[in-house]
């Protein structure tokens, strides 16, 4: 008798002190190995992937159950796009399909961040249906974020769901966390345990989204908590310039960890 496959969680899609979290690395890291039925994360700061690497790093030095993938939310002018087993950051600003391109080019996944919403910062259908048209793979998106617990998840959610059935794309459930305790509100399952099975299961279109939207409180102490952090920024800054000490902002990861020895974007 075949022994039933194991299913592995993940969650794609978390934010950390070095872009607009409000926790750091390591905080991270415990809370999932302490507190969370998560396998596999990812680590998806704007425009950076600095963090997630020293995630990695912290992660596989410690022996931790979790393993970390290298992610970035990239800004593009078609909208947010998650970059997933990432090793270079992706220039943002350019054209979806470039990112996209961009992204498979490093080997990696490439998937649309809260789509369909029509706001700016999400990839719209006619884009993506643009894209899929193409003859050209790479260009395709390898998966949507049908799952974001967010405002701008919850009214679209449906209608995303459809548009990835419809075009066969593997469903993809993340928290889009930025505070603590919204790690692993939105997760993905899939067949296995560990970052190679998750990848393996998103290009067999073999994922399913999970998790529970999230209250107006938690939404208003999120952005109460990321004003704050801004303004601790901002203040850091400052003091570094005028007293020329070389102190800096937090990174929320060890100054060893630093790509140079520096505050670096990847």
């Amino acid at each position: 008798m075949t022994e039933p496959r194991a299913t592995g969680c993940a969650d794609l899609h978390i934010h950390t002190l070095a872009s607009d979290g409000t926790s750091g690395v390591v905080e991270i890291l415990d809370h999932v190995e302490r507190s969370s039925r998560l396998d596999v994360i990812a680590i998806t700061d704007h425009e950076r992937i600095d963090a997630a690497i020293a995630a990695r790093s912290i992660a596989r030095d410690r022996g931790l159950r979790v393993e970390v993938i290298v992610g970035e939310e990239i800004t593009t002018r078609g909208g947010h796009l998650l970059g997933l087993f990432l090793e270079r950051s992706i220039p943002p600003l350019r054209s979806l399909r470039w990112s996209i391109a961009a992204v498979h080019e490093q080997g990696g996944i490439a998937v649309p961040a809260h789509p369909l919403v029509p706001y700016p910062l999400c990839a719209q259908g006619f884009v993506l249906r643009g894209l899929l048209d193409d003859p050209d793979a790479r260009f395709h998106p390898d998966a949507l974020e049908t799952f974001n617990p967010t405002t701008l998840g919850r009214p679209w959610h449906g209608r995303v769901v459809r548009f990835a059935d419809r075009y066969g794309l593997a469903r993809i459930g993340n928290s889009d966390a930025h505070v603590i305790e919204s790690i692993g509100t939105g997760w993905t399952t899939f067949p296995g345990a560990s970052a190679g099975d998750l990848r393996r299961a998103i290009l067999a279109r073999q994922t399913q989204h999970h998790g529970s939207f999230d209250g107006g409180p938690l939404q208003l102490r999120t952005f109460g908590r990321q004003l704050r952090k801004y303004g601790r920024d901002i203040g850091a800054t400052l003091r570094g310039r005028v007293l020329r000490d070389g102190s800096r902002r937090d990174l929320g990861y060890p100054v060893e960890l630093r790509p140079g020895g520096r505050e670096g974007a990847g």
